[in-house]
């Protein structure tokens, strides 16, 4: 272990990324353990290397097997990672083999439902049903929701298949209605990118149309298409998942609860606890997917819907950038 004491002490960052590398590739974990402990313990004297036990944890999730992973998935572990360990972890392992080896339950819970949207069924006995209010279970009227897809230099987080925007010319703006919490569920999907990041956000409510909400934060004209509701919600909790440029990255299961939440609120409902009204008025609402057509690159969530109903209509409009 000389060479590897060399490494760390003279915080060469370079060398210890190579021998990250070596190790994964021979399957060594607990040589990579150590050197994520020694790693720490050079950081607690003013070494600069927690991003190398920050990557090295990282591979552990993603390419151990499930005892030498389950160790790495904790409270706070992986801040600057590119995903949640939790998430990371259960990208690459079956509920069977990774439950055994996570006892902390929030993150138990958070493991079982990504792997709902990975196809599988954990028990829900064996989760904490108050981590997250959306079901263990995937509702009739819910879209295939995008995963990410994490390797060892990089993460793909796919968005869903959307319906192609056409160019509309927008009426005249219409008075603003007060803020309610339709508008602020809307806005919290995106708070990650705009308290964590670069990212801005602004939304209102109207009486009028969705076209009208859109035409009253501002664009005299839009690229816009209806969508139905199950596209909506995909497209929300493919938001409220990500981080945006620098936010840290919520996770597809928290994005889905978010979009619950968001779903609940614009149908004027308390709470989530009851999953065939959200998905009895789902097709209640009028949805649109927009953008004004000036974004290049970057992350960006335009939505706008309007109840019939009630005569409301609600728009936002978020964007984030390196």
């Amino acid at each position: 272990m000389a060479e590897l004491t060399d490494l760390i002490e003279s915080s060469d960052l370079d060398g210890l990324i190579r021998r990250i590398e070596g190790i994964c590739a021979a399957r060594h974990w607990d040589d990579l353990i150590e050197l994520r402990d020694r790693c720490l313990e050079a950081v607690s004297r003013g070494k600069q290397l927690w991003g190398v036990a920050q990557f090295a944890e990282y591979r552990v999730a993603l390419e151990a097997p499930a005892t030498y992973a389950g160790r790495v998935v904790r409270e706070g572990a992986g801040r600057f990672a590119l995903g949640p360990l939790w998430e990371v972890a259960a990208s690459t392992h079956t509920w069977p083999e990774i439950s055994a080896h996570v006892d902390d339950a929030r993150l138990r819970t958070l493991i079982a439902h990504e792997r709902l949207l990975r196809g599988e069924a954990p028990p829900e006995d064996e989760i904490d049903p108050h981590v997250l209010e959306a079901p263990l279970c995937l509702e009739p009227w819910e879209p295939a929701y995008p995963v990410a897809a994490y390797r060892s230099d990089r993460a793909d987080f796919p968005e869903p298949e959307w319906t192609d925007l056409d160019w509309v010319e927008l009426s005249g703006p219409v008075a603003r209605a007060e803020p309610d919490d339709a508008l602020e569920a809307l806005l919290a999907l995106v708070s990650p990118w705009t308290e964590q990041s670069n990212g801005r956000a602004e939304g209102v409510v109207v009486t009028g149309s969705a076209l009208d909400a859109i035409r009253t934060l501002g664009p005299h004209r839009a690229r816009v298409a209806e969508i139905d509701g199950g596209e909506a919600l995909a497209l929300m909790a493919w938001t409220a998942a990500s981080g945006g440029a620098y936010g840290r990255r919520r996770g597809s299961p928290v994005g889905r609860m978010y979009a619950w939440w968001a779903l609940a609120s614009l149908l004027g409902l308390d709470d989530i606890e009851d999953p065939d009204l959200l998905g009895a008025g789902i097709g209640e609402l009028v949805w649109m997917r927009w953008d004004p057509g000036d974004q290049i690159g970057g992350w960006g969530f335009h939505l706008a819907v309007a109840d019939p109903d009630d005569g409301l209509a609600w728009a936002i409009s978020a964007v984030d950038a390196v």
